[in-house]
């Protein structure tokens, strides 16, 4: 009897000969997925983040420039209100009186001139600004629902690992490619 030895193989040692021969399993392939996916989701919510970002700095500068030109017509209508008293005072002074309120007549309308051209380049700069923070957050839309479609995906994948339905791993893939799809499309924009 001693030609004829009986081993017993461990739990590990099996699996190790299960996976030569069959190769590798649905949890390997899920543990794969999801590590790749958990990357890309976090390169997805960064990008997302910067483009909330620069769109909110645009909009903080678009308020900041509508702000100062609001001041500067608040400004230009106390040079409208001092020229109409000046008006008003050339009307009721002796005809001695009225060359100093026709000098300041004037020095109101071409102060008023300046005010409004400086008013309306703020105005300017403060659409400008506003337009380009739009433009930052439509891309930033498409990553939200990148990230969105990938966390879906991971959380089907991990579904997947519990209960061994491959379907469920099939759906984790259409909802990883759709998130991908949207990545895309938010990188073209």
């Amino acid at each position: 009897m001693s030609g004829h030895d009986f081993h017993v193989h461990g739990a590990h040692e099996h699996a190790l000969e299960h996976e030569a021969q069959h190769g590798p399993g649905l949890a390997q392939y899920v543990a794969i997925f999801t590590a790749v996916l958990s990357t890309v989701g976090a390169i997805v919510s960064y990008q997302g983040g910067a483009t909330q970002n620069a769109a909110m700095l645009d909009k903080n500068e678009a308020v900041l420039k509508k702000t100062q030109a609001s001041d500067q017509w608040n400004f230009y209508q106390a040079k409208s209100s001092k020229g109409h008293l000046m008006e008003l005072a050339l009307d009721l002074a002796p005809a001695e009186k009225q060359a100093g309120y026709k000098a300041q007549i004037e020095k109101y309308g071409l102060e008023k001139q300046a005010i409004k051209k400086q008013a309306e380049a703020l105005e300017a700069l403060s659409m400008q600004a506003n337009e380009r923070s739009e433009q930052a957050m439509h891309p930033h839309h498409h990553l939200a629902q990148a990230m969105t479609l990938i966390q879906i995906a991971i959380a089907l994948a991990s579904i997947t690992a519990l209960t061994r339905v491959r379907w469920l791993f099939a759906l984790a893939g259409l909802a990883a490619v759709g998130g991908m799809g949207l990545w895309a499309l938010a990188l073209a924009a």
